[in-house]
């Protein structure tokens, strides 16, 4: 409803920076997007948990269930290595997958790397709340969050959750014209 805040998850998937081994840069591109792209208020949760299937599924139920978010976005786990089990997870605590946000997310990083094929992020519903899994790397969760939050607020309107208002400079989402403020 407009008015109500909405509450975003950021997940970070690594062992390094689970453990201190260097400082997380992932998370903080995420956030870093949101303080520049709502307009709306928010708050968020932040967390930093190991590349083990357990920990990133329980995180997201936690998330989810508990701390209500409506937005969760992973960084990292991704890739083809053994490690990254990312998409693995999310798709566990998912009740609905939605393909289109992995394939316009290979899509859009295709356009700056070949080596897009090689990612394995999707999207997909828990509840109320829709989870996304980004590339780890600043540069990369960049390009591809600028393009794929256009869909976000509407995604958020069609499972009932806040208005989330944009700064159309940052990211210019798109809602169809019979969609009004709720």
């Amino acid at each position: 409803m407009v008015g109500d805040p909405a509450t975003f998850g950021i997940l970070t998937v690594s062992d390094r920076a689970s453990k201190g081994e260097y400082q997380d840069e992932g998370g903080p591109a995420i956030l870093g997007f949101f303080e520049e792209a709502i307009l709306s208020e928010w708050s968020h949760h932040y967390r930093v948990v190991p590349d083990e299937i357990g920990a990133i599924s329980n995180t997201l139920i936690e998330m989810v269930d508990t701390l209500g978010c409506n937005v969760i976005v992973t960084t990292g786990g991704t890739g083809p290595a053994m490690r990254d089990i990312t998409p693995e997870a999310t798709e566990m605590v998912c009740d609905r997958i939605m393909p289109g946000f992995g394939e316009q997310m290979r899509s859009i990083s295709l356009e700056f790397v070949p080596t897009a094929i090689l990612s394995r992020q999707i999207g997909g519903t828990r509840g109320q709340c829709l989870i996304f899994n980004l590339p780890g790397r600043p540069k990369a969760i960049r390009e591809t969050i600028d393009e794929i939050w256009k869909a976000v607020p509407y995604c958020v309107d069609l499972l009932d959750g806040p208005y989330i208002d944009m700064n159309d400079t940052v990211c210019n989402a798109f809602r169809p014209k019979s969609v009004k403020r709720r």
